[in-house]
């Protein structure tokens, strides 16, 4: 996937005609919500029917160097916002990347993430995508708000796709990773649950899997973020933010204002390409026009990560 390019127009003109025909963004969600369609994952977004089992993050002609991206939210409980933030900002994620040179030929994967234990949709995955297709990835995501109320999600299961799922040619090429971005407000399970990797990958482990083995194979293809937005449940809970610090350290990024998602994305992959230094990352946000508030928000987010 990830073979054709984005359109700023193209997004603002289907956002007016969602605004004209009083209509959500996401379609899948909307449907479940008025009784069109029964509530569960779309099947362009179910783990269990990818085509050649994994997701692909392939070089084009178009996109001879791709880069993916993969933006994975928890959709439980008061997460929901996020995902709504960020497609409303998506022209802001992939101007940046572009115009600001960040990043090269990015190709950005859309996945939700629930609990196991007891979401009807517990873990949604899009494709990766270079053009507006993307914007139908959100558009088929459920925004279950469910969650088991523990202080736990899967956030473990999003760990296994990038490790064992995702066929990226940036690391099988040129021996690059790419970029994955866990977004929430708790912790993940200590393993991965053969049980549950089969009913939702088809995939027949022999044995659960540590935490922390999952997560090193995952970060041999990937450079995993954690962000814990604030606005939700567990934003100052300490054994949350320990959690995720002890695993991925200064990784692990708390934003103070939801609204900068997009921005703290793109600037943390300038940062790590070295498009961007530290201590520019506010004034390069307020030369794109971004909110002095969002753009001081990122640039603490971002105090203690260097390229």
């Amino acid at each position: 996937m990830g073979g054709t390019r984005w359109s700023d127009r193209h997004y603002h003109d289907r956002a007016a005609e969602l605004k004209r025909t009083n209509r959500s963004a996401f379609g899948h969600n909307e449907d479940i919500d008025y009784g069109r369609v029964q509530a569960g994952v779309h099947e362009d977004m179910d783990p269990s029917r990818f085509r050649n089992g994994v997701r692909e993050a392939r070089d084009s002609e178009v996109h001879p160097h791709s880069t993916p991206i993969a933006v994975m939210f928890d959709v439980t409980g008061s997460m929901r916002r996020v995902p709504r933030i960020l497609q409303q900002n998506l022209c802001k994620l992939l101007g940046l990347c572009l115009r600001r040179g960040f990043v090269e030929d990015p190709a950005i994967l859309i996945a939700g993430i629930g609990d196991a234990t007891c979401d009807v949709a517990p873990v949604q995955i899009g494709q990766f995508e270079s053009g507006n297709e993307i914007e139908q990835d959100l558009d088929h995501l459920y925004l279950e708000g469910g969650g088991g109320g523990q202080m736990t999600e899967s956030y473990e299961l999003a760990l296994y796709f990038l490790a064992r799922k995702a066929a990226v040619d940036c690391y099988a090429k040129r021996g690059k990773r790419g970029y994955a971005f866990i977004i929430g407000d708790e912790m993940p399970y200590p393993r991965v649950k053969r049980r549950e990797v089969r009913r939702i990958f088809g995939d027949h482990l022999q044995a659960d899997i540590p935490l922390r083995q999952i997560l090193a194979e995952a970060e041999e293809k990937f450079e995993i973020y954690s962000v814990l937005p604030n606005l939700t449940s567990y934003y100052t809970d300490r054994k949350v933010i320990e959690c995720w610090r002890d695993l991925l350290g200064q990784r692990a990024l708390r934003l103070d204002d939801p609204k900068g998602i997009s921005e703290l994305i793109a600037t943390t992959v300038g940062l790590a390409e070295n498009a961007v230094a530290t201590n520019d990352v506010g004034k390069t946000l307020r030369g794109e026009g971004i909110d002095r508030k969002i753009a001081k928000a990122v640039s603490t987010a971002l105090a203690g990560v260097g390229g």
